[in-house]
């Protein structure tokens, strides 16, 4: 049935999951947000070459390297793309006091909201705590474009706290442990006050805090065309409320296909791990990465997660500008041994998925492969980790929502073609 299916789409010229059979997605929309290269043109002729992504044009290595390791880069990525351009130091103090303005819940919003309900389900605790903070919005229904900016800056503000409270809460009503809830300090970033809230003795170094907050704008924004972001568009050309908008994106996010990636990549690490005792031995970790693949190891899905993405063929650039924090971290914390591992997958994986399938485009790693990797060392629990790509996204997701309310007027209806046949009615007494 599955095979007829696809006979089906290619007959009636549907593309499937809004993408042909090369991988390329369907232009349904214009943005001026953000944007993705992972092909040129020479003499008319299209290839691969090494993939670009820029925020408002400038090239996210260069708001990295830009940043010379000064705080706030998330929150000077998140003022790019909510404004259009990069902010002067006043500026980027200004917004990022405005942020900490906002980083505050209704009273009793923790006890009566988060910890009444305690789960494993972040994601699901979070969408639940949007949805409650527009009854405290008296503007929640206005799509004037000051009013809709208020309401993503606060967003963007209290998502450390929903989802690190959510954690805490599970972590003592579920797990029987103890319960910190720490107040964010204002002069922090985001990324500071992540790791603030998440920890006990609220420590952490500033290698910690700078790498975290890389992965925030690496993870911020990726086009209009992700899961999550088209979401957000779809919901908001419905004319309905931000905090129904975000939540809905928030779901979308959720999904292991989407936002679970990182997840998956490492729990197959641990697999990998389990199974590999040498991790400089290539011919080791060849075989069972073919076992991976032929669906004999790990989850039977035939899968190295991590590798590949819908987009980049040659490599993501995202992944390129992280890998040098992420090797600085793994010295730092002493997974020098971890980082080995990696690295040789990173070199195995490509060729084996190359030689054993047809492929459109090459494979390489994505940001997913690593972010889980820092994650761990950082030692943030695995329940966070879609939730962190979410505290990142918001802005990206804030910017589409805003950008769709300004330039576009009309709901999203995409088409499907129709399969069904008609049928005469049946009495019910004669079937």
């Amino acid at each position: 049935m599955i095979a007829l299916v696809r006979i089906w789409y290619s007959e009636y010229g549907v593309k499937r999951g809004l993408r042909d059979e090369k991988g390329q997605g369907v232009l349904t929309g214009l943005t001026n947000i953000s944007d993705i290269k992972a092909f040129e043109y020479h003499d008319g002729v299209k290839s691969p070459c090494d993939g670009e992504l820029s925020y408002r044009g400038y090239n996210i290595k260069d708001l990295v390297t830009g940043s010379k390791g000064k705080r706030f880069v998330f929150e000077e990525g998140a003022y790019l793309l909510l404004f259009g351009e990069l902010p002067t130091d006043t500026q980027l103090m200004e917004f990022q006091g405005r942020l900490s303005d906002c980083m505050e819940l209704p009273t009793n919003f923790t006890r009566d909201v988060i910890m009444k309900a305690p789960t494993s389900d972040i994601m699901g605790s979070m969408t639940r705590s949007i949805l409650t903070l527009g009854s405290y919005d008296k503007e929640k229904e206005s799509l004037e474009i000051p009013n809709v900016l208020r309401q993503s800056m606060q967003l963007i503000a209290v998502f450390p706290m929903l989802a690190v409270y959510a954690y805490h809460a599970y972590c003592h009503y579920e797990k029987n442990e103890s319960m910190y809830i720490h107040r964010p300090e204002k002069d922090l970033s985001i990324a500071e006050n992540f790791l603030r809230l998440l920890r006990p003795d609220t420590k952490f170094t500033e290698l910690e805090a700078r790498v975290l907050d890389i992965a925030l704008l690496l993870h911020m924004e990726h086009g209009g065309g992700n899961n999550s972001t088209f979401t957000t568009r779809v919901v908001t050309s419905s004319g309905s409320d931000t905090y129904s908008v975000i939540s809905a994106a928030m779901s979308s996010l959720k999904g292991k296909k989407h936002g679970g990636a990182n997840l998956m990549v490492m729990n197959m690490m641990d697999d990998i791990k389990s199974h590999v005792k040498d991790y400089e031995d290539e011919e080791e970790i060849a075989s069972y990465l073919s076992k991976i693949l032929n669906k004999e190891a790990f989850d039977q899905k035939g899968l190295i997660y991590g590798m590949g993405h819908a987009v980049y063929s040659i490599s993501d650039p995202r992944e390129r500008v992280f890998k040098g924090f992420v090797e600085q971290l793994a010295r730092d914390k002493g997974r020098e041994k971890d980082m080995t591992l990696y690295n040789n997958i990173e070199k195995i994986a490509p060729k084996l998925i190359a030689k054993q399938r047809q492929i459109f485009k090459g494979v390489s790693p994505n940001i997913d492969f690593y972010s889980g990797f820092v994650y761990d060392m950082l030692n943030i629990p695995r329940e966070l980790y879609t939730p962190l790509f979410a505290i990142a996204r918001i802005a990206g997701w804030s910017a589409h929502r805003l950008e769709e309310l300004i330039t576009t007027d009309k709901i999203i209806r995409p088409a499907y073609k129709s399969l069904v046949s008609k049928k005469e009615y049946i009495e019910r007494e004669e079937r």
